[in-house]
């Protein structure tokens, strides 16, 4: 038998040359029908010749609607308002369309022409695939980019805040109104009572109306009255005359008060003061005299006072335990800042402003991803602003990474606690960078409430814990622990 030579496409294709006749044709037609893509295949009118069962489910069309007919009899002007074939078989080369099938999948069909020996359209063969995947993706990654874009320009509006002169990040209506208060009261010399729960920015706002006054070139001295044992109280605000009391100091000492003369002296966690210094803190915003303990002479100071609690003062005057008087003469203008949870317009600018005060004592240029201010926004911030300041700066230490990970929140990492037992309260209270104070009545209150949960009387609670019997009832009413608590209490 003579061997016919071999043609270009069987050099190709070794394949080929292993079959022939009925074979071949049955192998076409199992490679055509394997295909994952769909195939169509017409003459060079438009007249449909074949189509693959891939070709039905991407295209949507069933071959019996298909079958004898031409590719106008199925253009519709809503998902198909042309079809490739017309346009391969006018301009004689392989074009390719993007069309949206009946049920609003996105495809791509490339039609191919194949020329006969005088050059002539042959037939036409259309290659349909299923992009959808593909173009929600790439709108996806389009939209992730726009996203990406506004984040740096959000980043990039409060990244130049100058750290240095304590600012106040208000990007939201309700902390643009408690400035717009802060601002009119400055250059008054009235007392101004700040509330809102611990880590909110009380004392920020107190250093805000100081400021913005006459007053701002002259001292600003913040005080803890929580901080100062009830019995130092009097001698560290008044100060006290050398040898007025055991363990003094032979030269005296000034008062906090007399050192503020001229400037703003900011009373923070007022509602913890006894009511015995209640007492003389009253008078001495009434006359603006200040007595040393020990002495007998008065001294007049220009001080304008602002106080700050996180108390209710309300029920406090109720229960007997803050003066109704103290607390007119304090509250004469109010301004309650609100929680971060309710202000989250504010989230993403504090944070921006964290990130860069700790890049900068760092040494570090970290950023944070898109992903992380959408976790931030979402978040409670039970402890406010000083939670927030203190989960940056954990991050900044803590990762390894350059650009800030939600892996990287301690929320998510484990390293908080959102409930749990005392012991977990206290570990959250150290997370939120409390003060001295602050971190103190955490610790005060879980022994409290590990005691009042085992029943025992206020006089055993004193005995277990060193301390008077009266300061545990006062502390048991400070804190709320629990409404029967009067019920453990001995006369």
């Amino acid at each position: 038998m003579e061997n016919k030579p071999k043609t270009e496409k069987q050099n190709r294709n070794p394949l080929l040359e292993m079959l022939e006749g009925d074979q071949l044709t049955d192998l076409l037609m199992e490679i055509l029908e394997g295909s994952f893509d769909g195939i169509l295949v017409t003459d060079k009118e438009g007249k449909v010749l074949y189509a693959n069962e891939s070709y039905e489910r991407v295209a949507e069309i069933k071959w019996c609607d298909m079958e004898g007919k031409y590719m106008k009899d199925l253009i519709n002007p809503v998902w198909m308002p042309n079809s490739v074939v017309y346009i391969v078989a006018e301009k004689k080369k392989t074009v390719s369309l993007r069309q949206i099938v009946k049920s609003g999948r996105h495809i791509i069909v490339t039609g191919r022409p194949i020329f006969d020996e005088d050059g002539e359209i042959k037939i036409i063969v259309v290659n349909a695939r299923d992009i959808t995947e593909i173009y929600l993706l790439t709108e996806e990654l389009q939209r992730s980019r726009q996203l990406g874009e506004l984040y740096r320009d959000r980043m990039s509006d409060f990244s130049s805040i100058d750290e240095s002169e304590h600012p106040i990040i208000a990007v939201s209506k309700a902390m643009r109104n408690v400035l717009n208060v802060a601002r009119k009261v400055a250059d008054f010399q009235t007392t101004v009572l700040i509330l809102g729960e611990s880590g909110v920015g009380k004392e920020e706002v107190a250093r805000f109306i100081h400021k913005h006054s006459a007053r701002k070139d002259k001292p600003f001295i913040t005080i803890n009255c929580g901080a100062i044992p009830d019995n130092l109280l009097e001698s560290e605000l008044f100060g006290y005359e050398k040898g007025a009391f055991t363990g003094a100091m032979q030269s005296g000492k000034t008062g906090l008060l007399e050192a503020a003369d001229g400037g703003t002296v900011f009373l923070d966690e007022i509602g913890e003061t006894p009511l015995d210094f209640q007492v003389k803190l009253l008078r001495f915003l009434e006359t603006k005299e200040v007595r040393k303990v020990g002495s007998v002479q008065s001294r007049n100071v220009d001080v304008r006072v602002l106080a700050a609690t996180n108390r209710d003062l309300g029920a406090m005057i109720r229960e007997g335990t803050f003066r109704e008087d103290l607390f007119f003469r304090l509250n004469v203008v109010q301004i309650e800042v609100p929680p971060l949870r309710e202000r989250k317009e504010d989230i993403l600018p504090l944070a921006v402003f964290f990130l860069n005060r700790f890049n900068k004592t760092y040494g570090q240029q970290k950023m944070m991803t898109y992903e992380v201010e959408q976790e931030m926004e979402q978040e409670e911030w039970k402890g406010n602003v000083r939670e927030l300041k203190n989960i940056v700066e954990n991050m900044v230490i803590i990762s390894d990474n350059d650009y800030l990970q939600v892996e990287d929140l301690p929320w998510v990492t484990g390293q908080r606690k959102r409930e749990g037992t005392d012991e977990g309260d206290v570990q959250l209270a150290a997370a939120r960078e409390l003060t001295l104070a602050e971190a103190t009545e955490e610790l005060e209150k879980a022994m409290l409430q590990r005691h009042l949960n085992e029943g025992k009387t206020t006089r055993e609670i004193a005995d277990a814990l060193g301390v008077n019997q009266s300061t545990v009832v006062r502390k048991i009413q400070k804190y709320q622990l629990k409404a029967d608590a009067e019920a453990h209490r001995e006369e």
